[in-house]
C-alpha cells in the first residue's frame, strides 16, 4: 500500500490505484475548504454560544445526541450540499456525468467515551464492503476542524488481501434501512443493532493514522480495512464522508477484490449521478442486488 500526497494521476488512474489498496491524500482546495465551512457554520448553529468541539462538556449526553439527531439529516438534505460535492468532485478531475456519489454524512467522534453509540457510533475495524457496498466504490473524508494527534481515521493494511473471519454474512442493506438505519438517535448508552464485525483477534499493531488537516481530502477504497481512531483528545472530531461510484466501473465489474465479504443487497441505488442527480439505471442496480461482481 503507498499513500499518494496531491497526486496529479487523471481519475482513471487513481481509481485504479485505489483498486489495489492505494491511499490519497490532497492538500486543503477551495472545493474542499467550502464543503468544510458549510459544514462548521452548520455546527456552530445548532450549538449556539459554544464551540462544537467543546459542546461535550456542556450538556447531558442525551441533550449532545438530540441535537445531533436533528443536526446529521439537516446536513444531508440542505439543499446546498450537493451543488458543493459536484465543485468538489470536478476539482479533483471527475467526469460528472459518469460519477456518482451517494449524499455526504458529517461524522462526530466524542472523546473520551463520552458518546460512541447510535448518532455518533464509534467505527471498529470494518470494510465498507461488508455494508453491501460494490467492490468499486471509493469513500471520500474530509476533517472539519483542526484534529489533535491520533484522533483522525486508522487504517490496517495488513489486511487489504488477508481475509478476515466477519459477520457480514448476515447483513443486507435492505434489511438494514428497514430496521435498523433510522434508529441510531435511540442508541444513546449502547448500540444494539446488528453490524458486520470482525469474528477473530486482529492484529492491529501499525495501524497507519491519517489525521489530515482540516479541509484536507482522503480517497481510499471501500474494501480497506479502517476504523475510527480512540479520541482521547478532550475535543469532538468532526468530518465528512460521502462515498463514489464510476459508471465504467459499474458495467465492467471493476473493483478491489473481495476476500472476506458476504454480505446481501446493495447500496447501488443510494448514488446519484454527479450532473444531474440521477439514479444508477435499475439494471445495473439489480444485477448487483442480485450479487454480480460481488
Amino acid at each position: 500500500m503507498e499513500v499518494f500526497l496531491d497526486s496529479q494521476v487523471a481519475d482513471i488512474k487513481r481509481r485504479s490505484l485505489a483498486h489495489e489498496g492505494n491511499i490519497f491524500v490532497y492538500s486543503p482546495s477551495p472545493a474542499a475548504e467550502a464543503v468544510c465551512a458549510f459544514a462548521r457554520q452548520m455546527l456552530e448553529r445548532a450549538f449556539p454560544g459554544l464551540d462544537p468541539r467543546q459542546a461535550q462538556h456542556s450538556m447531558p449526553v442525551e441533550q449532545f445526541s438530540g441535537i445531533l439527531a436533528e443536526l446529521k439529516p439537516a446536513f444531508i438534505h440542505h439543499p446546498k450540499i450537493k451543488p458543493l460535492l459536484q465543485q468538489l468532485l470536478a476539482e479533483r478531475g471527475c467526469n460528472l456525468d459518469e460519477t456518482y456519489f451517494d449524499v455526504p454524512r458529517l461524522r462526530s467522534s466524542t472523546s473520551d467515551g463520552y458518546l460512541t453509540s447510535g448518532i455518533a457510533y464509534a467505527f471498529h475495524p470494518h470494510r465498507d464492503t461488508w455494508y453491501s457496498a460494490p467492490m468499486c466504490q471509493l469513500n471520500w473524508w474530509l476533517p472539519v476542524y483542526p484534529m489533535p494527534p491520533k484522533s483522525g481515521m486508522v487504517f490496517h493494511p495488513l489486511y487489504w488481501s488477508e481475509p478476515v473471519k466477519n459477520s457480514s454474512r448476515d447483513y443486507n442493506y435492505a434489511q438494514w434501512n428497514r430496521e435498523s438505519r433510522y434508529t441510531a438517535k435511540n442508541h444513546v448508552h449502547k448500540d444494539t443493532r446488528i453490524q458486520p464485525r470482525p469474528e477473530q483477534t486482529l492484529n492491529l499493531g501499525g495501524g497507519l493514522i491519517v489525521n489530515g488537516e482540516p479541509e484536507s481530502l482522503t480517497v481510499f477504497s471501500g474494501a480497506q480495512m479502517h476504523a475510527s481512531a480512540e479520541n482521547t483528545s478532550g475535543e469532538t472530531r468532526y468530518s465528512i464522508d460521502f462515498r463514489t461510484v464510476h459508471l465504467q466501473d459499474v458495467v465492467q465489474g471493476l473493483g478491489a477484490p473481495n476476500v472476506d465479504s458476504q454480505c446481501t443487497g446493495t447500496t447501488m441505488g443510494d448514488y446519484l449521478r454527479g450532473s444531474d442527480y440521477s439514479h444508477i439505471p435499475d439494471q445495473w442496480i439489480k444485477r448487483y442486488d442480485e450479487g454480480w461482481a460481488r
